[in-house]
């Protein structure tokens, strides 16, 4: 089993298209790491001008990622041949699909975002890659390519093919010790939603959520950062776990075992205890 890096740019990833260089700086300042965008949010006629920016306007390549167009188009070569003249080596593969295309990037740690049937039934694989360093998963792209239109129900939630696809993303990311990165919430005004939908993100696992706006990162933010009374909590179940010196043990009314003990782990590491 191939175990990468851990994760640690954070929690809240900002897209920022490719073609608008007077932005990045702001993107980066905002938000944990920003994914410079030469795919969807960037016009056909302004890609080249998009890959000129990335060498032309550098950010911290440690807290920078560059979201490159699908391995199956035309604009994915143009897009290599740029970053080689950049420090930018994480790079996200649009509508990844096979292990073939993440070898295709061999040299570079790669953030595989499955956001079609193919690239979700495939999740397992790619994470499998060595230089595969992370998942994404996208709800829109993965619509269309069913042919449905909407990834949400009337209610806002998402429909069962969408969840499944999420959990199916995030199952295989953890399987092979791999980050696992949540979709972007696309209703930007909606900020207590993007929290609701943030804070069962940080609580099943995925490690960062992408985010469309910069209003979106606070919340994303607020989402990861466990409260001061669990973190509290967290610390007070590990020790009378220390304590009591036993596999398994009752705390206030609680069973508490192993599965436990890292759930404490888990929000006192992101707390950065």
């Amino acid at each position: 089993m191939t175990f990468a890096a851990p994760f640690t740019m954070g929690p809240a990833l900002l897209f920022c298209p490719a073609d608008r260089p007077e932005r990045f700086a702001k993107a980066a300042d905002r938000a944990d790491a920003v994914i410079l965008d030469l795919e969807d949010a960037v016009a056909p006629d302004a890609k080249q001008r998009a890959r000129q920016n990335l060498a032309a306007a550098p950010l911290n390549p440690a807290r920078t990622l560059v979201r490159v167009n699908a391995a199956s188009t035309a604009e994915f070569e143009t897009d290599l041949a740029a970053l080689a003249a950049t420090p930018y080596r994480t790079v996200m593969l649009a509508k990844a699909e096979s292990v073939e295309q993440v070898r295709r990037l061999a040299g570079f740690e790669v953030i595989a975002l499955c956001e079609t049937a193919l690239g979700v039934l495939n999740a397992g694989g790619l994470a499998a890659e060595p230089n595969v360093v992370g998942l994404m998963w996208g709800a829109e792209d993965l619509v269309a390519s069913l042919g449905g239109t909407s990834s949400r129900a009337d209610d806002g939630g998402y429909r069962a093919v969408a969840l499944h696809a999420r959990s199916t993303v995030l199952l295989s990311a953890g399987a092979f010790g791999k980050t696992a990165i949540d979709a972007v919430y696309t209703a930007i005004p909606d900020l207590a939603g993007l929290a609701a939908e943030s804070a069962d993100a940080a609580a099943s696992g995925f490690t960062a959520k992408a985010c469309i706006h910069p209003s979106q990162v606070a919340v994303v933010r607020e989402a990861y950062a466990p409260s001061e009374e669990a973190v509290v909590a967290a610390r007070e179940v590990l020790a009378a776990a220390e304590a009591a010196g036993t596999g398994v043990f009752q705390y206030q009314g609680r069973m508490i075992d192993g599965p436990i003990l890292r759930h404490a782990e888990s929000v006192l590491r992101c707390a950065g205890v």
